[in-house]
């Protein structure tokens, strides 16, 4: 996932983008909890989207100021 991808989303559809990929991680820990977990590179980029998501919401937030 790109921010170019993410600008053009409304706040309400980010969010629960966030939403989303909260859960992901919650259910991505789990698994390498269980060893279940084949690529533990996931983490690493479900993180990233959320970082990229919040950026997205912030952006947003500021220009509707």
């Amino acid at each position: 996932m790109k921010y170019t991808d993410l600008k053009d989303k409304s706040l309400k559809e980010l969010q629960e983008l966030l939403k989303e990929k909260k859960v992901l991680i919650f259910k991505l820990k789990a698994k390498l909890k269980t060893m279940q977990l084949t690529n533990p590179n996931e983490i690493k980029e479900a993180k990233r989207d959320i970082a990229r998501i919040n950026t997205a919401i912030t952006a947003l937030q500021n220009n509707n100021k």
